[in-house]
């Protein structure tokens, strides 16, 4: 699929208009998975949100008694704080291996414990301090633009959509946006066809 590009390839040190972007280049999201191998909690967090596409307010909110039983091709639906709807996933095998070495390493393996707990207080994550550890991660990568918590789920639209040439409608959907340009915006990404437009002389 090269009906699109990046606007990663013309972006400020701060990012496409101030917002949140998601990890453009494969080898950033291996090189912040090999930098967070020490930290199950960590690489599991990373792993699942980029695999999965929940929000920042959705990833606190699972339980271990959630995900513990399941396995690749299993299916996970969780309500969405922001809209009261059940949206369901199908996890592929990172994001199971995410779910298995967080339960590894997890102080409290009660049903109800979260999934992503806090090092400091063992408890929930909550989104703020998820914004800071993502943003924290990719400065400690070395990668330049906008991050945060939107990151995570904005790298599997991406990616998905780039790497892996998935439709835009089926994205679209995922998202639950009300447009294909929204989506496109969303990912940062901007068609050819507008890139053309700009570039001629008038």
């Amino acid at each position: 699929m090269k009906s699109e590009t990046s606007c990663s390839l013309n972006r400020s040190a701060k990012g496409p208009s101030g917002k949140i972007e998601p990890i453009f280049d494969p080898a950033d999201i291996k090189r912040i998975k090999s930098m967070l191998e020490y930290s199950p909690r960590n690489w599991g967090l990373f792993v699942f949100g980029i695999n999965t596409a929940f929000r920042a307010s959705e990833l606190v909110l699972i339980k271990v008694g959630d995900v513990a039983e399941l396995r690749e091709g299993d299916s996970f639906a969780l309500r969405e704080p922001k809209t009261e709807k059940y949206r369901r996933v199908t996890l592929n095998a990172y994001a199971i291996e995410a779910v298995q070495r967080c339960i590894a390493a997890h102080p409290n393996l009660q049903a109800g414990a979260p999934l992503f707990w806090s090092h400091k207080t063992r408890r929930a994550l909550v989104a703020g301090s998820l914004h800071k550890i993502v943003k924290r991660w990719c400065e400690e990568a070395g990668l330049a633009g906008r991050f945060g918590s939107h990151t995570l789920r904005k790298t599997w639209g991406y990616q998905q959509r780039v790497q892996h040439d998935e439709p835009l409608s089926l994205l679209t959907k995922a998202f639950g946006h009300s447009s294909e340009a929204q989506t496109l915006e969303y990912l940062c990404i901007q068609p050819d066809e507008l890139q053309r437009l700009y570039q001629n002389k008038i």
